[in-house]
């Protein structure tokens, strides 16, 4: 029974990935991306089959599982464009610096604005760095994980959803430029859209939001203790 739902959660949730993106590409628009629709569709089959999210994950955990190797991955665009980083770490390294900051403070402020209790403003202030490492985070400073995780996961898609927009609007056009900016603000999420507009930004992409997750572990909580 076991290997029977592993292989039926791992095919459906393949399947209905491959059918999102393709959709995707015929009709591009910032609501249809992938990893947005076909997690409101399995998320909708589940509800409809009445399946628990348990049952999902005993199939469907090995494709979890494969989230370290594709992390990992992430290393060969970085490779192939070493020289760019390697002339650009100085750009690299503050704008991530600047871009975690904002990060942190923005999720705060806007914490503070709608008044809501401070386990919660713990938990959004890591937003915009990797699942694991936020909810580690979160739990360092007071927070809730599982919040941490959903913030997280926000952060991540609004990033590859209206990105390429928020660029276009501001005229950002530079490779570098973009991938700094997906992979600081939306994590590997992120990385993955960047990796769709070029391997440049993918590699960008991939070396700010490993720079960002440390530069975060290191100053949310100096920042939180600043404004709370």
């Amino acid at each position: 029974m076991s290997l029977f739902f592993s292989i039926l959660f791992i095919g459906i949730t393949i399947v209905i990935y491959l059918l999102m993106k393709q959709f995707y590409n015929r009709y591009t628009y910032p609501l249809l991306v992938p990893i947005f629709t076909s997690s409101l569709l399995v998320a909708g089959l589940l509800l409809v089959t009445n399946t628990s999210y348990i049952t999902y994950m005993s199939g469907a955990k090995w494709l979890d599982e494969l989230l370290g190797p594709a992390v990992v991955a992430l290393a060969i665009p970085l490779y192939d464009h070493r020289d760019i980083v390697k002339r650009n770490s100085l750009t690299i390294f503050i704008s991530v610096i600047v871009g975690a900051i904002v990060g942190m403070v923005s999720g705060i402020i806007l914490g503070m604005i709608s008044r809501i209790n401070k386990e919660l403003i713990f938990s959004i202030a890591p937003k915009s760095v990797t699942t694991p490492i936020a909810m580690e985070i979160s739990e360092f400073v007071g927070g809730a994980p599982a919040l941490a995780a959903v913030y997280v996961m926000v952060a991540g898609i609004s990033g590859a959803m209206f990105g390429p927009y928020l660029m276009k609007v501001c005229n950002i056009k530079h490779s570098i430029s973009k991938g700094i900016g997906f992979g600081t603000a939306s994590h590997g999420i992120g990385t993955a859209r960047a990796l769709e507009i070029g391997n440049v930004e993918g590699a960008l992409s991939s070396i700010s939001m490993t720079l960002s997750a440390i530069f975060t572990s290191f100053l949310c909580p100096i920042i939180l203790s600043f404004f709370l």
